[in-house]
């Protein structure tokens, strides 16, 4: 074989290479965008519920589907459950229940548009917290000015309603927090079960207590499952395929935009109208935050996997 020829084979690899990441990167994004909308359609049909059966039962019900979706993948030895190795697993637990619960009554005051967009202030100011960038503290002022619009100026917003989203906004923040020192000291899906475990321990004598049986019929009961699939079930087993394919930039950017899908889902599914200002201030936060990720300057490798961003 000729140089020559050597040099074009090597060229015709590369192409293919090449051609290759970017159809793993396509397929990946395009699987993302369909997490995006499985977990705010789970989202919608939550709030369709959740009038009828209370947030307790739905979130339990959505954690049940979760710990059943995950436990046959982990079977746990008793020398395993010592504190020292699990709390992380635990507090993730504690976080799920809280973050779950507060989002979905904040879903049912506010609204799933609304609500969305106050919970992505989270894992935002956890993105940019670090950062001496100008540029991410003008993203950070426009998303605080987005949220603001939402809720400042009519008077109709419901100030607990906006408490609750404040505080699954938090809770998602430690949930990534979390996920990523579980991730470094647990294999596998061993700590995602042990967090299910966890959260549904907390939440089902909450649900027991709250629900009224008479309410539960095969429409309720078809919407309780549609929801732990959507919402979590579903993308949890896709982000494992997903964050093989598309950098955790591209991740974090596709979920900036996730506000406009529970948007478009609660104006669909839930009939929420929107105001020309609401619209305009949904669109400044996932912007602001789109900007301040598509932006930041590539980070060293980690010594783990990334924390996704999906809610739950």
């Amino acid at each position: 074989m000729t140089e020559t020829s050597a040099t074009a084979g090597d060229a015709q690899a590369a192409q293919a290479a090449h051609a290759e990441a970017r159809r793993r990167s396509a397929v990946g994004a395009a699987t993302q965008l369909g997490t995006e909308v499985s977990i705010n359609l789970g989202s919608a049909l939550a709030g369709l519920v959740i009038p009828v059966v209370g947030a307790f039962v739905v979130v339990a019900v959505r954690q049940l589907v979760m710990a059943v979706a995950v436990l046959p993948f982990y079977r746990p030895k008793r020398a395993e459950f010592t504190w020292r190795r699990l709390w992380p697993a635990v507090a993730l637990g504690v976080v799920l229940a809280v973050m779950n619960l507060s989002f979905y009554e904040a879903v049912h005051l506010l609204g799933l548009g609304v609500a969305a967009t106050i919970e992505f202030l989270g894992p935002l100011t956890l993105a940019l917290v670090s950062s001496r960038r100008l540029l991410d503290a003008l993203c950070a002022v426009a998303a605080g000015a987005g949220v603001f619009l939402l809720t400042g100026f009519d008077g109709t917003i419901e100030a607990w309603g906006i408490a609750l989203a404040l505080t699954a906004a938090a809770a998602w923040a430690f949930y990534i927090v979390l996920t990523r020192r579980v991730a470094t000291r647990l294999p596998g899906l061993e700590g995602l079960t042990v967090a299910s475990v966890v959260s549904l321990v907390i939440l089902l004598p909450l649900a027991v207590v709250t629900l009224d049986v008479a309410a539960i019929d095969g429409r309720v009961l078809a919407l309780l499952v549609g929801v732990g699939v959507l919402s979590s079930a579903l993308p949890y087993s896709l982000d494992t395929v997903i964050l093989r394919r598309i950098t955790p930039r591209l991740y974090a950017i596709i979920t900036a935009f996730g506000p406009v899908v529970a948007a478009v889902f609660g104006w669909l599914i839930l009939s929420e109208q929107f105001t020309t200002l609401e619209v305009v201030a949904i669109a400044i936060v996932c912007l602001a935050a789109g900007t301040a990720i598509a932006t930041q300057r590539p980070a060293a490798p980690p010594t783990a996997p990334p924390a996704p961003f999906p809610r739950e």
